[in-house]
């Protein structure tokens, strides 16, 4: 199965620890098909996590090569990661890099670059990290291998 992620931001009010109420913006990544479908499971999870009244202000495509998560209960970050492969041009000579987008989950950025490696460890091309750096994406929903029938059987 194909993987499409979906970069869906969401704008409510979020109760302070002051007890002021804030207008706030969140950013989340949805695996899903379309962006019909992203806006639909981005809408049936925000809703446990918010109280009252949400907008959901814009969803694109993100295009992402990879996706390492972390198991540390800590980590509660992404960093988005630019990887450049490098090949060698046979014909000419030359080296070659092509770019990817990868995210990755960790505390900090030394623990992204490790989570990174770690998460690379098995590739046999050479690669260079280009850059990494931190997102504001709260967290991630996966899909889930029979979600859409238990979804289509509660709403009947």
């Amino acid at each position: 199965m194909l993987t499409q992620w979906f970069e869906c931001k969401v704008r409510y009010d979020k109760m302070c620890e002051d007890g002021l109420i804030k207008s706030t913006n969140e950013t989340y990544l949805v695996d899903a098909f379309s962006f019909t479908e992203a806006e639909k499971r981005f809408i049936a999870e925000i809703e446990h996590f918010t109280s009252g009244d949400f907008v959901v202000t814009d969803i694109k495509r993100a295009k992402l090569a990879e996706l390492f998560e972390s198991s540390d209960a800590l980590a509660d970050r992404w960093f988005r990661a630019k990887v450049a492969f490098i090949t060698l041009d046979e014909k000419s000579g030359k080296e070659k890099r092509s770019v990817q987008t990868m995210m990755v989950k960790a505390i900090d950025l030394r623990e992204a670059v490790k989570n990174l490696d770690n998460g690379m460890s098995g590739t046999m091309s050479d690669y260079v990290i280009a850059s990494i750096t931190e997102t504001k994406i709260m967290d991630v929903f996966h899909y889930m291998v029979g979600e859409e029938s238990a979804t289509e059987q509660s709403a009947e």
